[in-house]
């Protein structure tokens, strides 16, 4: 496979010392792996989101660090802001390209099902990503899933269809399947979870005219309050 450039830079600044950083577009990042001390760096937040666009997040990337630092790379972890979406924080694992490695590499669904089309159904994608073992160099950077060949509802692809290397091991079982074509809810059965959603409603209803208290007990119970402080 190609590895990817990434140009990086030694960083200082540690906790809230980074929001200035990150005001300025950089991600704080740290490279860290087997029998090496970790580095604190930067690196420029829209070079990651092309990188991540065009190869993915299993790709191994030449890492590049003060424009001398070269290395091999995997990213093991990201940290994202919920409300901006923007990446707050990167963790890097050094590679040696002559050790096999074990990670996840993401499905790519491509094509299009005749079954959804034409038959109107509904795909069923039931994994995301597999598990895998290679060299660095060896390792995919995604692996396509054509939904091409799902023409009918007994149509299956497994994970012996999909067309990965032999220098890939995967985990996972042969027979798994990993997408499917789903027929779509007959009208009785549509008909019959409407009912059953109306029934549970009318359950609901039921449950909360019950624990309402009734206006006649309200004023009793004031009524009794009254006495009390009266007293």
């Amino acid at each position: 496979m190609n590895k990817v450039l990434l140009e990086a830079k030694a960083r200082k600044e540690l906790g809230r010392k980074t929001n200035k950083g990150r005001k300025e577009g950089l991600i704080p990042a740290v490279v860290y792996g087997r029998g090496i001390d970790a580095k604190n760096i930067w690196v420029k937040l829209l070079d990651f989101k092309r990188l991540i666009k065009k190869s993915g997040e299993s790709t191994v990337i030449d890492l590049k660090i003060d424009g001398k630092d070269d290395r091999n790379v995997l990213i093991y972890e990201t940290q994202k802001d919920p409300v901006r979406d923007n990446y707050t924080h990167i963790d890097f694992f050094q590679v040696r390209m002559d050790e096999e490695i074990e990670t996840e590499v993401e499905l790519e669904y491509v094509g299009e099902a005749p079954a959804v089309k034409e038959l109107g159904g509904v795909l069923v994608k039931n994994i995301d990503a597999i598990e895998v073992k290679c060299l660095p160099a060896d390792l995919p950077s995604g692996i396509e899933v054509d939904i091409s060949s799902l023409k009918t509802f007994e149509d299956r692809i497994c994970i012996k269809d999909l067309k990965i290397s032999s220098k890939v091991e995967v985990s996972i079982e042969p027979e798994t399947v990993v997408a499917l074509v789903a027929p779509p809810r007959s009208e009785e059965e549509m008909s019959q979870l409407e009912q059953k959603v109306e029934a549970d409603v009318t359950k609901v209803e039921g449950v909360v005219k019950e624990t309402a208290p009734v206006e006649g007990e309200e004023k009793k119970e004031g009524e009794r309050k009254s006495e009390k402080k009266g007293k």
